[in-house]
């Protein structure tokens, strides 16, 4: 029981697990050590305007040198878990064939590095570093990617399931195939909405056979996928844009939940796609529908939509972060009530959540990042009222443990709560990091 920033005294239940959360590409460099091979991530950055800043990962916060000092800092935050991704080429560079030791490895050293500090390892297996190998050959668009990811889940699992608490198949497969491959921003940048659409289904079956897989492995670990989610509201009341926010909830939540849960694409969203709808053989929905432990959500902001054009959450006059994303705390309390109204998920998990600002280091070494700190402290407080209201929440990650590459932002913008300068890589918490270490340590009494 803690009194936060907010004025409020927060309890949360027994056993509710507090955690901090990164990705592969975005914080471990060494993008050609050690047997490394090319993702669709490195290639990207080549691609001249792809980043705002024209920067890369070949760096990034050099997390595969200096992996131990950071977890020191998690373990010195006070949390339970530690949620990371594996660098598919890193430990298979090929996405296919022999594996890579040197790599395998690595996430050996971090695993028992986390075991060796009292913290819980959460490993997630695809956040978008997708082999370069495996795009040259279709990439996701192609059905043989399922069953090589298929393959290197079940690799993964043997090599580090008996040691982590979960493992997730995907982060945010709607990033992947929308921003990957509809609107051409993040890797692999194409633009082709029915080939984004096959993209989303394929990801889904891979996800559903690796999970058939793994458990006919013996499996230990909870198994789940995370998922960027959002409530959407209408800009106004009019039959267009209300009409619109149902079908942009189908596009982002119920494309990939009805089918985990239901067996089938809504079928409002399948109308709507038209021509460009996935092509399904029979079987695939089956191989979906796979019982999940666990639901990961990551959620940043609310989405309102317009049948005239984008909303403007500045134009609006309401509070952003650096992104320009609005902060709506009370969309995430809206977000976990209506997933367990709408799903029988039986544990969700906010994998996700967090603010970039523009942070300055003070001449003392100091961050006063009081938006990011207020951000984590009223979100914090909305994953409470979700719980209240019945929710079955267990967990909250915070986004970022560190500055890191922000994908086609670049190194532009910082999300961490550990201040990263990456000349020096020197580490600096936060005042948002301290906040959240006394937070723990008054939530243990």
């Amino acid at each position: 029981m803690i009194d936060d920033p907010l004025g409020q005294t927060l309890r949360f239940p027994p056993g509710f697990v507090w955690g901090v959360a990164t990705s592969s590409y975005q914080i471990e460099g060494a993008a050609s050590v050690d047997g490394r091979a090319p993702s669709v991530w490195d290639s990207f950055c080549r691609v001249p305007g792809a980043i705002a800043d024209g920067s890369n990962g070949d760096v990034a916060c050099d997390h595969y040198q200096l992996w131990a000092g950071d977890l020191d800092i998690v373990r010195d935050l006070g949390v339970d878990a530690y949620r990371f991704s594996i660098a598919w080429p890193r430990v298979q560079p090929d996405g296919r064939g022999d594996w890579n030791e040197a790599g395998l490895d690595f996430y050996d050293r971090l695993v028992d590095g986390c075991l060796a500090r009292g913290i819980t390892p959460y490993l997630t297996l695809n956040h978008w570093d997708l082999p370069q190998a495996l795009q040259d050959q279709g990439g996701w668009a192609a059905r043989d990617t399922v069953h090589r990811f298929v393959d290197y889940a079940r690799h993964v699992n043997k090599r580090l399931g008996d040691r982590v608490r979960s493992i997730t198949t995907h982060n945010e497969p709607w990033v992947v195939a929308v921003l990957g491959h509809e609107k051409g921003v993040f890797a692999p940048g194409l633009k082709d909405r029915a080939l984004a659409m096959q993209v989303s289904h394929h990801l889904l079956l891979s996800h559903g056979l690796a999970l058939q897989a793994l458990r006919a492995d013996g499996a230990t670990a909870e198994l789940g996928i995370v998922l960027n989610l959002s409530p959407f509201h209408p800009a106004t009341d009019s039959a267009a844009d209300r009409e619109k926010a149902v079908i942009e909830d189908g596009l982002l939540r119920r494309w990939y939940l009805d089918p985990i849960y239901h067996g089938r694409y809504p079928e409002d969203v399948v109308e709507h796609l038209g021509a460009d709808a996935p092509t399904v053989p029979p079987g695939d929905l089956v191989a979906i529908r796979q019982p999940v432990d666990f639901v990961g959500v990551n959620y940043y902001t609310r989405s309102v939509v317009s049948s005239d054009a984008p909303w403007d959450a500045k134009a609006a006059g309401k509070d952003t972060t650096a992104m320009g994303w609005e902060i709506y705390p009370q969309g995430l309390t809206e977000l976990l009530v209506s997933l367990k109204r709408d799903y029988p998920i039986p544990a969700l998990i906010v994998t996700e959540n967090g603010g970039a600002f523009d942070d300055v280091l003070t001449g003392e070494g100091r961050v006063h990042d009081a938006g990011r700190t207020r951000y984590l402290a009223q979100h914090i407080a909305a994953v409470h009222q979700a719980i209240a209201q019945g929710a079955p929440v267990t967990g909250y990650m915070v986004w970022s443990l560190l500055d890191n590459f922000e994908w086609s932002s670049g190194y532009a913008k910082r999300f961490g709560i550990v201040h990263v300068d990456y000349a020096s890589q020197r580490r600096t918490l936060k005042d948002s990091a301290r906040w959240y270490r006394d937070f723990l340590a008054a939530q243990r009494g």
